[in-house]
């Protein structure tokens, strides 16, 4: 979503400096954007692709502003039902403060939520995001993405993932995907990522 490029954008710089943190620890963030994917048409259509990445995923974070649009909750359902059958992919949904504007889409998708029994966080701006989320990263890795208790921190715990991660902001999304990091190769992409990025 335009409204939340701003924090897709810092995101992505956040868990590529995540992943220069982590290389040590065998971990490896691989961020994949909606931005990025390919253009070519589907026969089952491009958000259909894109469902794909939140299915095969292990995180799911959702990102909302004034609206929650028909795509992201689609995406939204496609996680939690998978999370239902396999466990997975572990789920949060973030909701930026004070919109200027809200759509009934909102209220009616945080009255969803709570009769799931999720609990939805709120965030000011992209640091308050980024330290709520960094924090749920460190509990994910202390229990080797395998077992995560709830902290208290506004947000549901989820048990059980592999090695794949996905991002998620409103009609866009940022996939991530990890895995473990076992050559020099890899780590030189990384580098090459992490440069690309901030230069």
């Amino acid at each position: 979503s335009n409204e939340l490029k701003t924090e897709r954008d810092q995101f992505e710089i956040e868990i590529y400096r995540k992943c220069k943190t982590w290389i040590d620890k065998g971990v490896f963030l691989h961020l994949d954007i909606w931005e990025d994917m390919s253009a070519q048409m589907s026969a089952t259509g491009s958000q259909s692709e894109y469902n794909k990445f939140v299915k095969e995923a292990d995180l799911f974070v959702m990102l909302a502003y004034s609206k929650v649009g028909m795509y992201t909750e689609e995406e939204f359902e496609h996680a939690f039902g998978q999370f239902k059958s396999t466990q997975k992919p572990f789920i949060f949904t973030y909701f930026k403060n004070s919109p200027d504007n809200v759509e009934d889409s909102l209220q009616a998708f945080k009255d969803k939520l709570k009769n799931l029994h999720h609990f939805f966080a709120s965030f000011n701006d992209v640091h308050d995001l980024w330290n709520q989320f960094n924090k749920e990263l460190d509990r994910l890795e202390i229990a080797e993405f395998k077992e995560f208790k709830h902290a208290g921190d506004g947000n549901i715990a989820n048990t059980t993932g592999n090695n794949n991660t996905v991002i998620q902001g409103n009609t866009g999304n940022v996939n991530i995907h990890t895995g473990n990091v076992q050559n020099a190769e890899k780590i030189t992409n990384i580098d090459k990522i992490d440069n690309a990025t901030f230069n």
